[in-house]
């Protein structure tokens, strides 16, 4: 996650600078990109239910080093605008296959009792990646070798990963089929699906995910702009401070988890996650805004990046309300997670230009308000297991051990 998170907080003044696209096309860029995530988080837990998690994420890990190859040497180096859209777009299959699946894997095998304490594990690893030590990974790096250097280097670092994983984890469920073996192989691609039409509990989860981190992608489109050119950081502050608004982050990601299973999962969620987001995503605009101060900028982006902790349990909280498919109710939640790689791009795009930096702001933290109201859909104590519950997720678990 280091590697793909490289390029997330430089790459739209980058593609503007050497390809001379402007915001509203690198907006348009990153929101296929995101479609395709959405698509590809969707079919990761599916098809770690029909194949096992260990073969998707092998999967995922060729789609983006092939793609990101093609991308950088047809598309960027070739200035191909087309190739350049097709193949970022693409690329996009990569990480939620990769990443995703190892959810699934997490969420078939964990203790019920502490899951949402695995789960926040498994968030401190991805967002320390992308794009907390990424971010970092850029801001050392292009001063030294340059943009498109820097995004070559993070192809070896996501080799790297990917072969650690695929080799390094011995756990055996993770690399066999996870479905009973007599289920129909488009039942299982479609129940998720099936799952978001039928139960509101599961919708709401998808569409929470969904707003979770929407405001994250859409202002990794726009934010640099605002922070390095119009309030006068600078790139490198700019990159510094992402570094540090997620690198708070970290910590947080199993301290929630923690939290939610003891608390209550629900609770968590629309306090600590919604609530607080929307509160800290407008002071992370509004003090820099109205001071010019970078240090307030820092102290409002470490609250931002806590309260995203906050939405860790809601992994959980899905999980548990179908434990005996985790594949499927995943695919639920990885739709909405990918579904925010979208989203968030997509409305910088449709009303950038419209109602500026500060309406953003705006939308975005009215979509953590609508996350807040939509976890009244779930129990009030979190659709939680009882504590003397301990076997794992996914029902064969325990005896193959």
């Amino acid at each position: 996650m280091i590697g793909d998170g490289v390029e997330s907080n430089y790459l739209a003044p980058f593609l503007r600078d050497h390809n001379g696209l402007d915001t509203e096309r690198v907006g348009l860029l990153v929101s296929l990109y995101g479609i395709v995530v959405a698509f590809a988080a969707w079919l990761s837990a599916a098809l770690s239910d029909l194949w096992g998690p260990r073969r998707v994420m092998a999967i995922g890990f060729a789609a983006w080093v092939i793609f990101e190859v093609i991308f950088l040497t047809l598309g960027v180096a070739g200035d191909n605008e087309v190739v350049l859209f097709v193949s970022y777009a693409l690329r996009g299959l990569g990480y939620p296959l990769f990443a995703f699946g190892f959810l699934v894997w997490i969420a078939a095998v964990a203790d019920r009792r502490r899951l949402a304490t695995a789960i926040g594990w498994f968030y401190v690893m991805f967002t320390a990646g992308l794009p907390t030590l990424g971010a970092l990974v850029a801001n050392g790096a292009i001063p030294l070798i340059g943009g498109l250097n820097t995004l070559w280097l993070s192809v070896g670092l996501v080799v790297s990963g990917g072969l650690l994983a695929l080799f390094g984890v011995k756990e055996q469920i993770g690399r066999s089929r996870l479905a009973e073996p007599d289920a129909k192989p488009f039942a299982i691609l479609f129940l998720g699906l099936r799952l978001i039409a039928t139960r509101p509990q599961v919708l709401s989860a998808a569409i929470i995910r969904t707003i979770n981190t929407a405001p994250q992608y859409g202002s990794f489109v726009f934010f640099p702009a605002l922070f390095a050119e119009q309030f006068g950081f600078g790139l490198s502050r700019w990159l510094l401070l992402t570094t540090i608004i997620y690198a708070a982050n970290i910590p947080f990601n199993v301290v929630f988890g923690m939290i939610g299973d003891r608390l209550g999962w629900v609770r968590t969620v629309r306090w600590f996650g919604a609530v607080g987001s929307g509160v800290s995503l407008l002071a992370l605009y509004y003090l820099p805004a109205w001071t010019g101060s970078y240090a307030l900028a820092i102290l409002a982006g470490i609250a931002f990046g806590i309260s995203l902790a906050g939405f860790v349990p809601l992994s959980a909280i899905t999980a548990a309300l179908e434990p005996s498919h985790p594949g499927a109710v995943m695919s639920a939640y990885n739709i909405g997670m990918g579904a925010s790689v979208a989203v968030g791009p997509l409305l910088v795009a449709a009303f950038l230009g419209t109602v500026g930096a500060e309406g953003m702001v705006w939308i975005f933290a009215g979509m953590y308000a609508l996350a807040a109201l939509l976890t009244l859909v779930f129990p009030a104590n979190g659709a939680r297991f009882s504590t003397s519950d301990t076997t794992p997720t996914h029902p064969t678990s325990s005896s193959a051990h």
